[in-house]
């Protein structure tokens, strides 16, 4: 079973055979839980979010439709994650920048990560998410725009605005 796609996996998950639910998550929760992580930098909050991710998924299976499952599923944990911000919008993060680092498998350098991560934190929530899915998890342009409802143009010229934020708010910070 491991040779199959992960578009076949879901579809036999969705026809009740829910062993294939297995090699998804496999597949799948370290990428999610890297995605909450470096969202929320909390890491309980983002374990539970992933495992919410993937309760959603199962609770749900009969609605997908045969489409790219990584949107799919993508889709469903930025769901979670934008009702978590208006649930609780005074969330402040917790986890150290140590564990952070660790968590992500971001390479210990010092003083510019800290940087960055400042930089990153001070990012509106839409520029950080749309940094996190093409810079952190390398999704192409074309899976980010079915994940958040925008042409392939609009999150092209987004994540470029992004990252003139970005570069701006790390060279102020850098400067303090």
């Amino acid at each position: 079973m491991k040779h199959l796609t992960d578009e076949e996996l879901m579809s036999r998950v969705a026809g009740g055979e829910l062993d294939s639910m297995r090699l998804l998550f496999d597949r799948y929760h370290a990428w999610i839980f890297n995605f909450f992580l470096q969202k929320l930098r909390n890491r309980e909050l983002s374990e539970d979010l992933t495992q919410n991710t993937f309760y959603k998924v199962l609770k749900n299976r009969s609605s997908y439709n045969g489409g790219r499952f990584v949107s799919w599923i993508f889709q469903i944990a930025r769901n979670l994650g934008n009702d978590h911000f208006r649930q609780a919008k005074n969330l402040q993060a917790t986890t150290a920048l140590e564990e952070v680092e660790e968590l992500a498998d971001i390479p210990d350098t010092g003083e510019q990560v800290a940087i960055l991560q400042l930089a990153m934190q001070q990012l509106g929530e839409a520029d950080r998410e749309l940094l996190i899915l093409s810079r952190f998890k390398g999704m192409k342009y074309a899976q980010i725009a079915a994940i958040t409802g925008l042409s392939e143009a609009a999150v092209r010229i987004k994540a470029h605005r992004a990252i003139k934020k970005l570069r701006t708010l790390y060279f102020q910070t850098a400067e303090v």
